[in-house]
């Protein structure tokens, strides 16, 4: 089955099971598009079939497959799922003591299953979570457990998809009414584990502005103390705040995105915009950013600390359609909020990295609204990408166009259209916005060659461009690698340029020869 696995993401496999005193193998699932796994104590074998959609076990006493979920109505797929290719599940809480119980999610509540199917499947939030729209996941806090203890009491953790609070809920395995909360708030809580022989509980909390300390507290969150303040410096600096933007994007449909603006933000002023997007952020608005060297994209605190504002805007996708659908939600929510009077609406620009810089890469092909745009490891031609490898694993590239994140839903041959229209080299005629890209030889995840494309036809036709190239480098810059700061440097130097009229330093305004690389860094102005 391994070559089909370069342009069918879903996993394949046959599966034996074996005795362990004689070597005998039987063969039981054969074909079987799942990955499966054993529980606990070795009763069962289980996995999520996605062309059925719903949980299966192997009964290894009976030799039986059995349909664990079959009498759920409520979706057990991913619901968000935007591909030309079959949703996964939700995921899965784990099994109780002696393989009794299976418990699964749903996109809000968790279900428990009884692997034998004799009895019906019980939502053991009681419904609580859709009828709320708020997210529970099960929460083991005891790491070397290999189950669930049915008797004790159930920590969720929960976060509320509508106002994006973050929080603790309780509830047990057999309760007959709703979870009961233990907080929420306008916060990340993360990583809670019990203490070994107390009753106490150790987690984080974390927010734009709050470090994520330590955390100490009995196990319904109650008399809280702060353990730790490791990052008293951030007083010093002007920081961020975050907020979520809403409007009607060009297709007509509501969304959503993040607004980072300075801690010492003046309505009163003009602010320069800095545009960065992947795919969905929204649920992330309490995610703490350190300011620190940047890997591949910008720092919103770094940028909002030097009087920008940072908009991320969430993107959703059509099968066959992923430039304009950037393109939609992208320059829907730039033209949104340049109708705010603090925004300098002259002085927006885009950024991204990988997905992130194909985007970028398409959308200067379709509109001049942008001062200027960084593209970090751009797929620039799908056409000559689809037939190419990931250098990393070797595998064929095809998956990504057929079924993933480039969503065409087709072989090249099938549907070559689509594969031209989405392909920004093919338009590099049509763009006007200076752009700088970064695409390293070392990359094994987007093969360099297509910033080569990109950046040798932008030179071509005069085009205002720059691609920098780290020797050796991955997709992603290291931690703590130089080029890391090298990096940082330059992209501010590039965006103070064009967004704050600033000196153009001499990297843009002479290059760096090859025979000066290493030797001469560039970053001085001739100002």
């Amino acid at each position: 089955y391994r070559r089909k696995m370069s342009w069918d993401i879903s996993p394949i496999a046959d599966y034996y099971t074996v005795d362990v005193n004689t070597g005998t193998k039987k063969l039981v699932l054969q074909g079987k598009k799942a990955r499966a796994n054993i529980s606990p104590a070795g009763k069962y074998l289980y996995w999520y079939d996605q062309a059925d959609r719903n949980w299966f076990a192997y009964s290894i006493a009976s030799n039986k497959e059995i349909n664990m979920s079959k009498s759920i109505t409520v979706p057990l797929f991913n619901e968000s799922h935007d591909y030309p290719s079959l949703p996964g599940s939700y995921g899965s809480a784990g099994w109780t003591k002696g393989d009794a119980n299976f418990l699964i999610n749903d996109k809000y509540d968790i279900w428990k299953l009884v692997p034998d199917a004799s009895k019906k499947s019980v939502c053991i939030t009681q419904n609580f979570g859709r009828e709320n729209k708020i997210e529970l996941r099960y929460t083991m806090l005891d790491m070397d457990k290999r189950y669930i203890e049915p008797k004790n009491d159930f920590l969720l953790r929960a976060f509320n998809t509508i106002n994006k609070q973050d929080g603790f809920y309780t509830t047990q395995l057999n309760s007959k009414t709703a979870p009961s909360k233990l907080i929420m708030d306008d916060y990340l809580f993360a990583f809670p584990r019990k203490a070994k022989n107390a009753d106490k509980l150790l987690w984080r909390k974390q927010s734009i502005s709050t470090y994520p300390d330590l955390w100490v507290s009995n196990l319904r969150i109650e008399k809280a103390q702060k353990l730790s303040n490791a990052n008293p410096q951030q007083k010093a600096y002007n920081w961020g705040t975050v907020e979520i933007v809403n409007w009607v994007n060009l297709e007509g449909n509501d969304n959503h995105g993040l607004l980072y603006k300075p801690e010492n933000f003046d309505p009163k002023k003009k602010y320069p915009v800095i545009i960065y997007f992947y795919r969905l952020h929204t649920d992330g608005i309490h995610r703490h950013y350190f300011p620190k060297p940047s890997r591949s994209i910008i720092n919103p605190i770094f940028y909002a600390s030097n009087e920008y504002l940072v908009f991320v805007p969430d993107i959703h996708y059509k099968n066959g359609y992923p430039g304009q659908g950037a393109y939609n939600h992208v320059v829907g929510g730039a033209a949104h909020i340049s109708n705010f009077d603090y925004v300098d609406k002259d002085n927006m620009a885009i950024q991204g990295q990988s997905w992130g810089g194909y985007q970028v890469a398409y959308i200067i092909t379709q509109t001049d609204m942008f001062k200027c745009a960084s593209s970090g490891a751009p797929v620039s031609n799908m056409t000559s990408a689809y037939g190419g490898i990931r250098w990393g694993s070797g595998m064929s590239r095809m998956f990504q166009y057929e079924q993933t994140q480039s969503r065409i839903g087709g072989t090249l041959w099938e549907k070559p259209l689509r594969y031209i229209e989405n392909s920004p080299i093919f338009y590099v005629d049509r763009i006007n916005t200076p752009v700088l890209i970064r695409h390293n030889d070392g990359d094994g995840a987007v093969p360099w060659y297509q910033g080569i494309e990109f950046f040798v036809a932008l030179r071509r036709l005069n085009k205002p461009a720059w691609m920098l190239n780290y020797n050796g480098a991955p997709h992603n810059e290291k931690n703590k690698s130089p080029n890391t700061y090298d990096l940082s440097i330059r992209m501010k130097q590039f965006f103070d340029h064009y967004l704050k009229a600033a000196p153009a330093p001499k990297w843009m305004t002479e290059g760096i020869p090859a025979t000066k690389k290493g030797k001469t860094l560039g970053y001085e102005t001739d100002k």
